[in-house]
């Protein structure tokens, strides 16, 4: 349901399996602004700061989500405008802005970790900070931790079939 515009109550966000499956990967409380169920999809390992100023490598219990996944988080990501002069160059390649998400779920702290050139470094990083501030915050042993989250960016130039 949608009340003067936002979102109220229970959603369910889907995404598609390997063999073609739909499958519900996320179940979000817009009114209480709280995960109700995820799908566990990969064992990530993530840069975690336990506790203040003391960052190490662990793996989590929730890890850090996108409301409504990633094929929302893909409505953002796909907005790239390939730039021109690593098309003229012929540049290809991923981009890898890495950014820390708090235990509120805010993004903050964008940096490149992974460079192309061409101008697709600074492409990738504006895109990254268009994405709203919907995260919800990983968690571990019960309680919200801040991790350092990866998002990869590729530039791929189109082949012309003759």
């Amino acid at each position: 349901m949608i009340e003067k515009g936002n979102k109220v109550g229970v959603w369910e966000y889907f995404a598609y399996t390997r063999d073609g499956r739909q499958v519900t990967v996320q179940k979000y409380d817009h009114t209480a602004k709280k995960l109700v169920f995820f799908r566990p999809v990969e064992d990530i390992m993530y840069d975690v700061q336990l506790q203040p100023g003391e960052w190490s490598r662990a793996r989590v219990d929730q890890p850090p989500l996108f409301v409504g996944g990633d094929p929302a988080l893909a409505s953002y990501t796909t907005k790239l405008v390939y730039p021109t002069a690593a098309q003229d160059r012929k540049l290809q390649g991923k981009v890898l802005i890495s950014f820390m998400i708090d235990t509120l779920g805010q993004a903050s702290g964008h940096k490149v970790l992974m460079s192309v050139g061409g101008g697709c470094d600074e492409e990738a990083m504006r895109v990254c900070r268009t994405i709203p501030q919907q995260w919800i915050p990983a968690r571990k042993d019960g309680r919200a931790v801040p991790v350092v989250y990866e998002l990869p960016f590729t530039f791929k130039m189109q082949t012309v079939a003759q």
